[in-house]
Order: structure tokens, then C-alpha cells, then sequence
């Protein structure tokens, strides 16, 4: 037997509380950009590099770059993968939020685990993404 729909002020509790983790979702949304932007720049920046000839010996010292930029671009995948993580954290909370309304379950203690983990996973990024901006500039960056 299906349960009963939820009323209108069920729906609308629910809204409400799936509007903080939907705010989430839309900044880790902009975070993962800002970050695939930085992956995109350090990529270029590793083929540039490797196309340099070593028989170039005013730019072939700008290879002892690399090592740097394969650093970064390892922090920023883990955090690529860390928001990601949270994201998709936040995408279940709130089907769970509305899945438990629709057939009245409890879900505080569910939800508020999701919630959690999914912080967890955003400070794990932002860790890894400042650990990257920390070694993002060198001089070496700003020579081509």
C-alpha cells in the first residue's frame, strides 16, 4: 500500500530544511570549477614544459618545474575528489530528506550524518586546496 501524499506543510518543512544543504551544493558546485580551472592551467602549463627541447638551455631549466606542478596537480585532484564527495553527499541528503517525508519516516539522525560527512569532505578539499595555493607560486611560474 503507498502511503499517504504529504500535505502541503510537510512539503514545504521539507523545503525548507533542504534549502541549507542545496545552498551547499551550489557553492561546492562553483568550488569544483575554481578548482578545475587551477587542474586545467597546471596541465597546460606541464605541456608547455615538456615541450620545451633540451637542447634549449635558456628555457630547459624551466623543466625543474614539473615535479612542482605533478605536487599541485595531485592536491588538486584529491580535492576534485573530496567535493565531489561531498556533493554527491548533499544530493542524497536531500533525496532522503524527501523520500523519508513522502513515506513519514524519521530521517533527523540519517540526515544530519549525511550533513556531516559531507562537511567533513569540504573541509578535506579546502585543506588540500590550500596546501596547493601554498605552493602554487614560484618564481619559475612567472617566466615562459
Amino acid at each position: 500500500m503507498l502511503p499517504v501524499t504529504p500535505s502541503v506543510s510537510q512539503l514545504s518543512h521539507v523545503i525548507s530544511q533542504a534549502a541549507a544543504p542545496a545552498f551547499l551544493l551550489g557553492a561546492l558546485a562553483a568550488f569544483i570549477s575554481v578548482l578545475i580551472s587551477r587542474m586545467n592551467r597546471i596541465i597546460d602549463r606541464t605541456i608547455y614544459l615538456n615541450g620545451i627541447p633540451d637542447q634549449d638551455a635558456a628555457r630547459s631549466r624551466l623543466k625543474t618545474d614539473l615535479p612542482r606542478l605533478m605536487r599541485r596537480a595531485a592536491m588538486l585532484n584529491r580535492a576534485i575528489f573530496w567535493s565531489v564527495l561531498a556533493s554527491i553527499s548533499i544530493g542524497i541528503l536531500i533525496v532522503v530528506a524527501f523520500v523519508s517525508a513522502f513515506f513519514e519516516i524519521q530521517h533527523e539522525r540519517g540526515v544530519a550524518v549525511l550533513f556531516i560527512v559531507s562537511v567533513i569532505a569540504f573541509i578535506v578539499s579546502l585543506v588540500d586546496f590550500a596546501r596547493e595555493v601554498r605552493i602554487a607560486l614560484s618564481e619559475l611560474d612567472h617566466h615562459g
